[in-house]
């Protein structure tokens, strides 16, 4: 009995250590391939839940973004928070900007501009140290908890992308009630974020072609929050917004995974957390790809169109989806 109790537990560890992707029902399972090249487009890097001091396939993940920024020509890099684990930091000179950003993140090709958002983890210390960091680091953009940015579309400022960088964590009410979290979302004001964020998203600027959300915390999820109260709690909190304003996209991290979920509605959801750890995964209601896969996304957007490739930690494209408009 103890042999095959050994044997049992084995297997199940082997299966859930395993890479997986999963597609929605009739979409074919495409080989991992190179990447799609997109001439005239705004490309950014997503990617999300890494600082590891280089452990758990950090360093792995930022060589391919690495070469991936080189070859694709990125223009930029976003986090979508749980930047520091286990416990954030303590303030804008704390090593781990070093051990687990500066000495890991070192190609050239991604000394470009990293526009970040605060995860759970980093509210354990100090979330105010990670903005004051901006001013230390020339790459580091964290202006506030929460703020936004037009790109142009290939240095054309007839046609942008705006982008709301928000904080998810205020919106939890369980967060209040938290020991680690607790002291630093209490000073928060969740009313004056709404309002911002209606207000950035209600511009009326017709050069704005795409809208798109970056926060930590997503509305949908195939991975082990999907009824989660921090998944439900953003939902409540934000889906009449971006329903109301015409969210293209909503981007987050949270779960160690690479998913894209289309509920019904106007916005796609994506989650890119995988660049430092992996967890599994599983098929939801609306979701189009899940993957318990080390990796990130690249983003190339067009005045029409925009193409989302999902890369794994050997830079293989392993899923690709274009939104069109």
């Amino acid at each position: 009995m103890r042999i095959i109790f050994s044997i049992a537990f084995l297997f199940c560890f082997g299966l859930s250590a395993k890479s997986q992707l999963l597609l929605k029902s009739g979409v074919p399972n495409a080989p991992a391939g190179k990447l799609i090249k997109v001439d005239s487009s705004l490309n950014f890097i997503a990617m999300g839940d890494w600082g590891r001091n280089g452990a758990d396939h950090q360093k792995q993940v930022a060589a391919a973004m690495g070469r991936t920024a080189s070859d694709i020509k990125a223009q930029f890099i976003i986090s979508t928070g749980d930047n520091f684990y286990p416990s954030g930091v303590i303030s804008a000179q704390d090593p781990l900007f070093r051990y687990s950003f500066e000495d890991i993140y070192t190609d050239f090709s991604l000394q470009w501009d990293w526009y970040v958002v605060l995860g759970n983890h980093d509210y354990k210390s100090n979330p105010d140290a990670e903005v004051e960091y901006s001013k230390i680091s020339r790459r580091w953009k964290m202006p506030a908890r929460y703020f936004s940015k037009k790109f142009a579309i290939n240095g054309d400022a007839q046609n942008q992308v705006l982008i709301a960088f928000i904080d998810t964590n205020p919106l939890i009410p369980e967060f209040y009630k938290n020991a680690e979290y607790g002291p630093n979302v209490k000073g928060q004001d969740t009313v004056a974020q709404k309002k911002w964020l209606i207000k950035t998203l209600e511009d009326k600027d017709p050069s704005i072609k795409w809208r798109i959300v970056v926060g930590h915390h997503p509305m949908y999820t195939g991975g082990s929050r999907t009824d989660a109260y921090d998944t439900k709690a953003v939902r409540n909190s934000l889906k009449a917004v971006f329903d109301k304003y015409g969210v293209d996209v909503y981007l987050t991290g949270h779960e160690h995974s690479l998913q894209y979920i289309k509920p019904d509605g106007q916005t796609h959801h994506f989650i890119s957390g995988a660049a430092s750890e992996k967890t599994p995964v599983k098929l939801i209601p609306g979701a189009e790809m899940v993957a318990s896969e080390y990796g990130f996304m690249l983003f190339s957007v067009q005045r029409n169109q925009l193409l989302v490739q999902v890369v794994n930690e050997k830079g293989e494209a392993i899923y690709h989806t274009t939104i069109k408009k």
